[in-house]
């Protein structure tokens, strides 16, 4: 028997307004008492690390809220900036917007494009629009336990701080950032699908996915800098782009209602704020049922596509035997074609891209010419997040049950199967992306950093082979996604201050007279002892 979920009540008192835009209310909270019914009846993850654990009631998702209660602390200090709302309120949504949205593009994409339960609901007579609503409504319940999650102990605060109106204000952004999120990922999607089906479109959504994650980054950025901080007050210069920045709208009703500030960008924010997350969330209700139809041409495959034949010369020197060369080629196709996989890792890929250039780019006077002859350029040791969050990801797949292959393979050295994956990891993933990275730094500083880029290169070698020993327990792919534990998450944390060390390091040897070619030469020397010794020295899985 399937339970009665809170959610659903009050959900319930809004049954009228399904019925004005001709949706089918039973059916929808039929569905939805069946997916969070199945929420909560995940499959225990047998072999994970070798243990057996009996997952009772178990949706990871809800247990793990405490942990965005956490990050939540963040924001508490912001709300003591006195009565500069705008400032602070648009920093907080900032954050908020930041982090919700990357949530929904790595993590919610997944249920909204899913496809698996038409099987049943298609041969029922059920409207296709009643689905999608379903569907956008499962994803947004998630969203506002996250960001309720991540807000609930600042909207108290701020009770006691700033008064119930600035409470309710807080409370109202929030449920229209949730709305405008929902809505614009999802006609993204639309607009998409739209034009591109099978294959092709899988991959434009990750290439999509990518250029979204960026973009939220540089507008976190772009929000912070449209205010001047002078001395420990903060003035607004309004531009005419910064009526095109969301965070804005969502700070500028406080602004407007608690100071009286009734300026026209003032004015047109505060409209924006409710206006914009409406219309998209109304031109996304009607969009609906085409949607679903669109959304059925992911489960299209793509007729034979041809792929050239690359030679084999690189790949004989990458990889010295026969079986690594085997597990890289797999490890290659795996990454390309497993859609889970790519949802979940190349938003981190984006993120490597942008975050070393926000770094260096913290001053909003700075200009292309100040960075000649300054250091700044060991940002680029930012990109080394990716490592620990891919190399992470690298034990997770969608088509887990193959792992079996491993059993029935002529495998005679297992480091085989980690040296192959983890070397098409940086061939395929982190190279392309580095190469970006050096070719934009040499841009702007000069082709006299191309040492010290070849030394980052080499010290994101070994964090990956670091990375492989400390979180890589089982056989790359070898589990599933639904296993992954908050504190399999949790073990990238120390890679972040190992990153800044390392930096720190890079930066004293700087100091020292041509001393960047001798730590050039030692960081070569330490990675391939590390790819032969460390990798070689590492035991069998206990699965294999």
């Amino acid at each position: 028997m399937m339970r009665t979920f809170p959610t659903l009540k009050v959900l319930d008192a809004f049954k009228g307004l399904f019925a004005i835009f001709g949706f089918d209310y039973p059916v929808i909270r039929k569905i939805l008492q069946m997916k969070w019914t199945m929420d909560g009846r995940r499959v225990p993850t047998i072999f994970q690390q070798g243990k057996v654990k009996n997952e009772k009631d178990g949706n990871r998702f809800i247990k793990s809220l405490w942990v965005y209660a956490l990050y939540g602390l963040i924001l508490l200090p912001i709300l003591f900036f006195g009565d500069m709302y705008l400032f602070q309120m648009t920093l907080i949504f900032s954050v908020i917007f930041f982090m919700t949205s990357t949530s929904m593009i790595s993590d919610f994409s997944v249920v909204i494009l899913d496809v698996r339960d038409s099987t049943i609901l298609f041969t029922k007579p059920v409207q296709r629009k009643d689905i999608s609503m379903a569907k956008a409504l499962h994803v947004f319940f998630y969203l506002f336990f996250l960001t309720g999650a991540l807000t609930v102990i600042p909207l108290a605060a701020s009770l006691f701080l700033n008064g119930f109106v600035f409470f309710l204000l807080f409370l109202a952004g929030i449920v229209l950032l949730d709305l405008l999120i929902l809505a614009m990922t999802a006609l993204m999607y639309y607009y998409v699908l739209k034009f591109f089906d099978g294959e092709k479109l899988k991959d434009m959504i990750n290439y999509v996915q990518i250029g979204l994650s960026v973009g939220i980054a540089i507008a976190y950025q772009l929000a912070a800098r449209a205010f001047d901080l002078v001395d420990v007050n903060v003035s607004f210069s309004p531009e005419w782009w910064t009526v095109l920045i969301p965070p804005l709208w969502f700070g500028a009703p406080f602004e407007y209602v608690l100071n009286g500030n009734h300026s026209t960008p003032v004015l047109i924010m505060t409209l924006l704020f409710v206006l914009v997350p409406l219309a998209a969330l109304v031109i996304y209700i009607k969009a609906l049922p085409q949607f679903e139809r669109n959304l059925h041409k992911l489960s299209a495959q793509a007729g034979g596509r041809k792929r050239r034949v690359k030679s084999d010369r690189l790949l004989k020197v990458l990889c010295r035997n026969q079986e690594e060369r085997a597990f890289y080629r797999f490890a290659q196709k795996m990454m390309r074609t497993e859609r889970d996989f790519k949802l979940k890792v190349y938003p981190s890929l984006g993120f490597a891209l942008i975050l070393p250039f926000l770094f260096i780019f913290t001053r909003p006077d700075l200009s292309i010419w100040d960075l000649h002859g300054s250091k700044s350029y060991l940002a680029v040791y930012a990109s080394l997040i990716v490592a620990p969050s891919v190399v992470m990801m690298l034990n997770y797949s969608g088509r887990h049950k193959g792992s079996w292959i491993y059993r029935v393979a002529p495998v005679t050295r297992v480091e085989s199967v980690y040296r192959g994956t983890l070397k098409a990891f940086l061939v395929k993933l982190f190279l392309p992306v580095y190469m970006i990275l050096t070719l934009a730094c040499i841009f702007l500083y000069g082709p006299v950093i191309i040492p010290d880029l070849f030394v980052i290169f080499m010290v994101v070698c070994i964090a990956t082979v670091l990375c492989s020993l400390w979180m890589n327990r089982v056989l790359p792919f070898s589990e599933s996604f639904e296993g992954m534990s908050q504190s399999e998450t949790l073990k990238i944390i120390p890679f972040f201050f190992v990153g800044g060390a390392l930096a720190g390091l890079h930066y004293l040897v700087l100091k020292i007279p041509f001393g960047i070619y001798g730590y050039a030469v030692i960081v070569t020397a330490v990675n391939l002892g590390c790819w032969k010794w460390l990798i070689n020295g590492r035991n069998e899985p206990g699965r294999l």
